[in-house]
């Protein structure tokens, strides 16, 4: 597909073009150790070579098993340098999960820290993987610990080599390999960057994992291509955020729901600090409940954005002031083309609900090695969100995943739609809806809940009762210490279910 409005196709490397080298661009607040511009180009080519010389050449995949930290955006940098696609995976996963990911993926090499995560080595030396270590060079450098020399040289990579290879999150599926080209990640990475006015003087805080499309493309890669710094802790902890948001002048954050949440729960005397001019929700639904809240505690505007791994993250987004940003809504066009469809992939007027479809320079091609799978995620060129929903005045509103929505005596239910007025009861911290099946009606919405005060879970049905049709009152609620999420935030509704079974419900 074409680069956006007229731009041509890049590569990564333009992220490593800035002017000003000596301008800050990676920060870990730990030790306050500041990478410059300029440090993390000549970092990342160094890196580049000492890849090179371990045998990665282009077209490689390159498994990186990394905490957050400056350290993981260099090794992700110098891979895609190479025009290697790098793929990196969650350092908490077990050996089982490894060994899938590894089998799947094929890579040259798997890169950890010393010894760390035990669980990867292992996994890689049972599937044969070449490991190799990062550490701490004597000028606070990034260090490859690999036993071959570095190469003399590289061939760059360019646009159309494969920059990133992640999986879908398989919540209705098992997981499929996204490749994702350093064109289509520098499209989003563009557009995200203007949407929000992103500048040189900007400072995001990297809240959510690099492992993630969020975390990688928006706090990192989107703050770096305008001439800004991430802070980039390696330990994230939501008590720690509120000083070095403010040591460090934070002047933005994205964040899934829940991860907002946890950092509004704990959020000190001395709040946000005063550089911050807005705040972002993406990779699940924001209630406008948590919405209000959040623009409370922070003291911005808080921004709503909807994005997905294979459009290589945002897709629409709320606008800055003084633009409206819409509760509910998941805001407009950034980049792409957005429409609703039918289930024959034809194009439906404003205001019909149908499926969201989504086209244009970001969007990857299709699946690795899975033709079924790419025929079936398209429409012509449009590709299918799997999401339901509706545009109405420029603005996206979205019901919920297609998959997941319960069918209940021929009634289709929006789980997000009694999430919200769940939210909105001042116990509950957290909730989610599901279908249960049930041989009158087919399936039955149920919810679990967990709670942030005393509250009769009778009293929480009524709430709902009182908001909601009959019919979409939860049949069944479930009160629970903590409800199972992705590490991403993400709520496997589907599996909810068979997660609750056996369970007595509350009420």
């Amino acid at each position: 597909m074409p680069a956006a409005s007229g731009q041509p196709a890049e590569a990564i490397s333009a992220l490593l073009a800035w002017a000003d080298r000596a301008a800050p661009a990676l920060i870990a607040p730990e030790d306050g150790q500041v990478v410059s511009h300029g440090m993390l180009a000549d970092r990342a080519g160094a890196l580049a070579l000492r890849l090179a010389g371990a045998g990665v050449s282009r077209g490689d995949r390159v498994a990186l098993a990394l905490p957050n930290g400056p350290d993981c955006i260099e090794v992700l940098l110098a891979t895609m340098l190479l025009g290697a696609a790098a793929a990196p995976l969650n350092p908490g996963y077990t050996e089982t999960e490894f060994g899938f990911y590894l089998g799947d993926i094929r890579p040259r090499l798997i890169i950890t820290r010393a010894g760390q995560p035990r669980a990867a080595i292992s996994a890689a030396d049972q599937a044969g993987v070449t490991v190799i270590a990062v550490g701490q060079g004597e000028d606070g450098s990034t260090a490859l610990q690999a036993a071959t020399p570095p190469a003399a040289s590289f061939e760059p990579a360019e646009p159309d080599d494969v920059g990133l290879v992640l999986h879908t999150s398989g919540t209705t599926s098992r997981p499929k390999q996204v490749p994702l080209l350093q064109r289509n990640l520098m499209a989003s990475v563009r557009t995200i960057a203007a949407h929000y006015r992103l500048g040189d003087g900007d400072v995001s805080y990297c809240a959510m994992p690099l492992f993630h499309v969020h975390g990688l493309v928006a706090s990192a890669f989107a703050a770096l291509s305008a001439g800004g710094a991430v802070i980039c802790p390696r330990r994230f902890t939501a008590q720690r955020f509120w000083p070095q948001a403010r040591e460090h002048r934070a002047s933005w954050l994205s964040a899934g729901p829940t991860l907002h949440r946890m950092l509004l729960d704990a959020r000190d005397q001395a709040g946000a600090p005063p550089t911050l001019r807005f705040a972002r929700s993406c990779s699940s639904p924001l209630a406008p409940a948590l919405l209000e809240r959040a623009e409370n505690g922070y003291g911005v505007p808080m921004l709503e954005a909807y994005g997905m791994t294979e459009a290589s993250h945002q897709m629409t987004a709320n606008p800055l002031p003084p633009a409206a940003r819409i509760p509910g809504s998941v805001g407009v066009p950034t980049g792409s083309q957005v429409a609703i469809a039918d289930q024959h992939g034809r194009l439906l007027p404003a205001g019909s609900a149908g499926e969201v479809v989504v086209r244009g320079p970001a969007v990857m091609s299709g699946y690795v090695n899975n033709p079924q799978a790419t025929a079936e995620a398209f429409f012509g060129d449009w590709f299918r969100t799997g999401d339901r929903g509706a545009l109405s005045g420029g603005y996206l509103y979205l019901e919920g995943r297609i998959k997941e929505m319960i069918l209940r005596g021929g009634e289709n239910i929006a789980p997000a739609e009694i999430e919200e007025v769940l939210l909105a009861h001042p116990a509950v911290r957290d909730a989610v809806c599901f279908g249960l099946p049930d041989e009158k009606y087919g399936e039955l919405p149920a919810a679990a809940v967990t709670l942030a005060g005393q509250a009769e879970p009778k009293a929480i049905t009524d709430f709902c009762r009182e908001r909601l049709a009959a019919f979409k009152v939860p049949s069944r609620l479930y009160v629970l210490t903590e409800i199972p999420r992705t590490p991403t935030g993400k709520v496997q509704r589907r599996r909810m279910a068979e997660f609750v079974a056996g369970r007595q419900p509350s009420q």
